[in-house]
C-alpha cells in the first residue's frame, strides 16, 4: 500500500513532518503553488491535480491522508475515483468547512512586510515543538498569504454534507480535542455520515494535532494501515 499525504490551506508537506520519518515508504504532496507553481482556484482543481499526480508514479493501493483542505480533496476523490482508493484518512477536516473571516482579512491585509500575517500565522503552531518554528517560520514566507487566502477561499466554497452516504471505502476520522478550526462535531459529522468510518479524538491536540501528537496520530495510523490488509 502506497500511503499518500496532502497538507492543508497555505501549509506544505513539511506538516507531516513526523509522519514521513516514521512512515518511510510514503509520500507527502506539496500542492501546486506551495511554494513553486500556480495554486488551483478551487478543491475541484486540485483534486485532479493530485489525481494525476498518484497515476503518473503509478501508485498502487493508495491510502489517501488529507489535513484540513487536503481532507476536502481527499472525500473529493473518494466520492469520484473511490475503485482509485484503498481507503482514506481524514484530519482536523470537514464535509463543509468554516473559514473564520478574520484570517481571511489578514490574508488580505497582511501588515508590513506580512509580519502581522505571519504572526497569525505562527499560532497555529504554538503546541509544536520549538525547534520546528524557524523552518515552519521560513516555509510560510516562502508561500506567502496571497496562497492561503486562495486556499481559504477554495475552502470556503467546498460542501459535500448531503454526498457523504455514498462513501463507503474504509475511513479513519482524526481530530484534536482542542481543535477550534475544525472542531470535534466536525469529526462526529463525518463518522456518523459516512458507512464505514471510524474516529479518533486526539486527547489535548489542537489543529496541527499530527505534529504535536505524532506518537499516538503514528500509531493510529499504523493500525488502520494494518486493518486494511
Amino acid at each position: 500500500m502506497k500511503l499518500v499525504f496532502l497538507h492543508g490551506a497555505g501549509s506544505s508537506s513539511l506538516s507531516y513532518y513526523y509522519q514521513l520519518r516514521h512512515f518511510r515508504n510514503s509520500k507527502a504532496i506539496d500542492l501546486p503553488g506551495h511554494s513553486t507553481g500556480t495554486p488551483c482556484p478551487n478543491i475541484n482543481s486540485y483534486l485532479e491535480w493530485v489525481r494525476g499526480f498518484v497515476t503518473a508514479r503509478r501508485y498502487k493501493d493508495v491510502v489517501l491522508c488529507g489535513h484540513g483542505m487536503g481532507g476536502a480533496i481527499t472525500l473529493l476523490y473518494a466520492l469520484r475515483y473511490p475503485e482509485e482508493l484503498k481507503g482514506i484518512i481524514l484530519m482536523g477536516t470537514g464535509a463543509r468547512p468554516y473559514v473564520n473571516p478574520d484570517k481571511m482579512e489578514r490574508c488580505r491585509q497582511p501588515g508590513p512586510e506580512n509580519s502581522e500575517w505571519l504572526a497569525g500565522y505562527m499560532e497555529s503552531f504554538a503546541g509544536v515543538a520549538p525547534d520546528m518554528h524557524p523552518v515552519l517560520s521560513q516555509r510560510a514566507v516562502e508561500l506567502g498569504p496571497e496562497v492561503q487566502l486562495n486556499d481559504l477561499l477554495a475552502c470556503d466554497g467546498f460542501d459535500v454534507m448531503d454526498q457523504l452516504g455514498e462513501i463507503d471505502l474504509p475511513t479513519q476520522v482524526l481530530c484534536g480535542s482542542e481543535d477550534m478550526v475544525t472542531p470535534v462535531k466536525y469529526a462526529d459529522y463525518l463518522t456518523e455520515h459516512m458507512q464505514n468510518a471510524r474516529e479518533t479524538i486526539i486527547p489535548g491536540g489542537s489543529h496541527f494535532f499530527q505534529m504535536e501528537e505524532y506518537k499516538v496520530v503514528n500509531e493510529e495510523i499504523e493500525n488502520f494501515m494494518a486493518s486494511l490488509k
